[in-house]
């Protein structure tokens, strides 16, 4: 008896085999393509990169829940924590957890008083808000950030190898 009930299980089981891999992929966020470590965008991304370098020091990195960025001005990296995301017809749109307040006295947040986003302390991306970010996809490899004055330049993928 158990045996005739398995068998139109499996064979159900075998034709969802060819499709497992769009299934798997269907469980990914939408913005899961943006995931890994990003270069350029302050400055114009290198024609050639190899892995090494890039992974070295990478501009950008975009995970599910974190998008963390470098600055000139600071030797660790500034982390949001990302609240929601919205696709966009070019791209997608991030909503950030708030801000952190700007310190009190004594200083911009950054190496000689300097901070990014025009508003001291905020941790942001240059863009009309700190809790806020615009991406724009130009192909498979290349992002930008439009409106965001610390990143003017386009973004490119750190090479995998």
């Amino acid at each position: 008896m158990m045996r005739r009930a398995l068998i139109p299980f499996l064979a159900a089981a075998n034709l969802l085999v060819p499709f497992a891999p769009a299934l798997a992929q269907n469980s990914e966020p939408p913005q899961a393509w943006l995931f890994g470590a990003w270069t350029g965008g302050t400055f114009p991304a290198p024609s050639q990169i190899t892995a090494a370098t890039c992974l070295a020091q990478p501009t950008v990195i975009f995970t599910r829940d974190i998008v963390l960025r470098s600055t000139l001005t600071e030797a660790t990296y500034e982390q949001r924590l990302v609240a929601t995301v919205r696709a966009t017809e070019t791209g997608f749109e991030f909503r950030f957890e708030p801000a952190a307040p700007a310190p009190a006295e004594g200083g911009g947040g950054g190496l000689l008083g300097l901070s990014g986003g025009g508003q001291p302390g905020a941790a942001g991306f240059g863009c009309e808000s700190a809790d806020l970010l615009h991406v724009e996809r130009h192909g498979e490899n290349e992002i930008t950030f439009p409106g965001c004055e610390d990143f003017p330049n386009p973004l490119v993928r750190c090479p995998a190898s």
